[in-house]
């Protein structure tokens, strides 16, 4: 695939979740990739080590009970390397047990079961109080998110599954814009219009073709059969949501 870099995803709150339920892991993954955090997931002790000390996670949720593993005592070898903050995921709402935690050097506790929206909550407090910038974070953020692709209005980045692409200015404003109107048509001299802020009497409609083709080289896996920007004959083009065409 043209045009793409090497370069990963690292702009964003890193998140490690430290649960050795695949379910429960995979729900946390993929509301909080949505929610703009960059998520790893590890299920035991020696996993979550290793990326402690290779990512250096902005947060961590660590479940209590990690099959025969404790929680608590993989914090406590956390605490020896790292003062990221940390919540414990718990099936158990004692109180005793909440100061236990905290005691141990947790920054806060949810008891299992819990909503989605209460965890994004309280990564968010946690995070502010931690004095990651949320500021920042929200400038992250992908503005336009189509699953694999991400365009980020705030930082004229694209990310397409994870891995950073390079457009020129021209190229971003009209990928952005086809995007901000998924599936609406627009034909070339809507386009100069919109994205170039001329007209096909100043401009060569050609160049909107030539910037499609720049745009599929470098997002489509196989620009002549296009996933996202597809050509409606005699009309113009549209931004498609992923579905395969």
């Amino acid at each position: 695939m043209g045009g793409l870099q090497t370069a990963e995803v690292d702009t964003v709150t890193k998140i490690l979740v430290v649960d050795d339920d695949e379910e429960m892991s995979g729900l946390l993954e993929n509301y909080l990739s949505s929610e703009g955090y960059q998520v790893v997931i590890a299920d035991d002790s020696a996993a979550a080590l290793e990326v402690i000390s290779s990512l250096e996670p902005d947060l961590i949720l660590l479940d209590i009970v990690l099959g025969t593993e404790d929680g608590r005592d993989l914090l406590r070898e956390i605490r020896l390397v790292s003062d990221v903050p940390t919540i414990f995921l718990t099936g158990r709402g004692l109180e005793a047990e909440r100061i236990a935690g905290l005691k141990l050097g947790a920054d806060d506790y949810i008891v299992k079961p819990f909503s989605l929206g209460e965890v994004s909550a309280r990564i968010e407090t946690v995070l502010r109080r931690s004095g990651v910038n949320m500021a920042q974070h929200q400038i992250d953020q992908p503005t336009l998110n189509f699953g694999g692709l991400m365009i980020n209005e705030n930082t004229h980045e694209v990310h397409l599954n994870g891995v950073l692409v390079e457009f020129t200015s021209k190229e971003f404003a009209l990928l952005a814009f086809l995007a901000r109107y998924p599936r609406q048509v627009f034909s070339r001299t809507q386009l100069l219009e919109h994205v170039w802020d001329s007209s096909a009497e100043w401009q060569d409609d050609a160049t909107v073709t030539e910037h499609i083709r720049r745009l599929r080289a470098k997002l489509e896996a196989v620009p002549e059969k296009p996933r996202w920007i597809t050509t409606v004959r005699g009309v113009g083009y549209r931004f498609e949501t992923g579905t395969t065409t």
